[in-house]
């Protein structure tokens, strides 16, 4: 009976919210690289207490999104291209295999959300959200990812999506990158859909070295 559900929000559902809007503020650019995250600013804005703002922001920094500096409080890291190069060399490793893998291992019904996910991200690009582009461009990789056959390879490229997220943003930043990462994401659903394992990783690649290229002229015009 629905007089007998427990119908409280608990803790825990506050806090990954906060997780959740910190997570897309960041992403979205709202706070820049090297910017002080003023606490009280925060709750105030979030309206939450102290302590699940403080929580969230250790979630945070396990991703890598902001770093917390004894006596000076959290901050969002400043741009590194070293740390960007070792990223974008993971995500080689890792994404040209999956592709590889799930053009031959994808079914019809997972094949159909990979192009509801690139037609997702084709309008995010039309309409030039940056955020949703971000978003949904994570959304057509995690279905790769998930279909690829080898959950520790999900798992792995799991806990570099922040990061991902946070280095694709600046590369999406750059006037028509959207419109030639859709070309190149596109070709990639095109050979995973024909089952072409050799097509879908040489598409992957060319694609993470644009995307590359594009986020290094970003980070520098930013410098």
């Amino acid at each position: 009976m629905l007089s007998e559900l427990n119908l409280r929000i608990s803790p825990r559902t506050v806090q990954q919210e906060t997780v959740d809007k910190l997570r897309l503020a960041i992403l979205s650019g709202l706070f820049q690289p090297g910017s002080r995250l003023i606490e009280s600013q925060l709750c105030a804005q979030l309206g939450v207490s102290r302590p699940s703002l403080r929580e969230a922001l250790r979630s945070l920094e396990a991703e890598r999104l902001i770093e917390i500096v004894p006596n000076r409080g959290p901050s969002i890291p400043a741009l590194s291209w070293s740390e960007a190069t070792a990223i974008y060399e993971v995500r080689e490793l890792l994404e040209v295999e999956a592709a590889g893998r799930c053009a031959s291992r994808i079914h019809a019904e997972q094949l159909r959300e990979l192009e509801k996910s690139l037609a997702a991200f084709e309008e995010a690009a039309s309409s030039n959200d940056s955020l949703a582009q971000v978003t949904t461009a994570a959304d057509f990789y995690s279905i790769i990812l998930a279909n690829c056959g080898n959950p520790i390879l999900e798992e792995v490229h799991r806990g570099l999506v922040a990061r991902i997220s946070f280095f694709r943003g600046r590369s999406m930043s750059l006037e028509g990158r959207a419109q030639s990462s859709l070309a190149e994401m596109r070709e990639i659903y095109e050979s995973i859909a024909a089952g072409d394992e050799k097509a879908a990783r040489k598409a992957s690649k060319r694609h993470l070295l644009k995307a590359k290229a594009a986020a290094k002229m970003s980070m520098n015009s930013e410098s």
